[in-house]
């Protein structure tokens, strides 16, 4: 075998066998060259046959990392966040970071069925797999329907139970729309993923089972790299 693949092969057997668990930070190539007393080179060689393999990514700037093994997500008429997580035995969060109540755009007037100038509560936050960042959301609920949901968010920090407080006993996905974008600096600072990065753009209205009324209009960035979406036809 070559030195490189002397290398690679060693630092594939470390994460496949989960010394270098998902997403951690791989040394440096100075550090690499130190500990396998080659020069820098060859360990560049090593680490570009593990990126091919998908093994590994690199951002630029900050190093090599293990890559992410996408978690599937299914997108369906019945959309939660935190079962479909659960499901996929990874361990659920939510981080709201903004929130404001104002006037509804023309868009989320359109989405919501909204007479102009009606009052839209409005969340921004990230959701998370195992403690790191997969998506990044913006969401708007319509308060002439659902007055208290500003408190209830506040409160639950959960749409579901959220909705439940305002009489929404069960609500379903009327549409999705996906979309490929890049990764903008802020949203790139969010996800701690380069700027550039490929992201997935949903923009999704849910409706309120029992009245068929929409209940909320949003939008999520998913890292490309962490989240797989998924068709459910059931």
């Amino acid at each position: 075998m070559t030195l490189w693949s002397r290398i690679a092969d060693s630092l594939r057997r470390e994460i496949v066998e989960g010394a270098r668990p998902e997403g951690a930070r791989l040394p440096t190539e100075a550090d690499l060259a130190a500990r396998f007393g080659v020069n820098r080179h060859t360990v560049r060689r090593a680490l570009g046959a593990l990126t091919e393999e998908g093994l590994i990514r690199s951002r630029r700037g900050a190093g090599s990392f293990v890559a992410s093994v996408p978690t599937d997500y299914p997108i369906g008429t019945r959309v939660r966040f935190r079962h479909s997580m659960q499901a996929a035995g990874r361990m659920p969060g939510k981080r709201i970071f903004a929130s404001e109540t104002r006037v509804s755009t023309p868009a989320e007037a359109e989405a919501l069925r909204l007479a102009d100038a009606e009052e839209v509560h409005v969340t921004h936050g990230v959701a998370e797999a195992d403690g790191r960042p997969v998506a990044l959301f913006r969401a708007a609920y319509p308060l002439s329907r659902l007055p208290g949901m500003a408190d209830a968010l506040a409160r639950f920090g959960s749409v579901t139970p959220a909705l439940a407080e305002c009489g929404v006993a069960d609500y379903l996905r009327a549409s999705t729309r996906i979309t490929a974008v890049a990764a903008s600096a802020v949203e790139a600072g969010h996800l701690l993923v380069a700027e550039g990065a490929p992201l997935i753009l949903t923009e999704a209205v849910s409706i309120d089972v029992a009245t068929g009324d929409p209940v909320e209009h949003g939008f999520t960035h998913f890292a490309g790299d962490r989240i797989a979406l998924t068709l459910d036809h059931s």
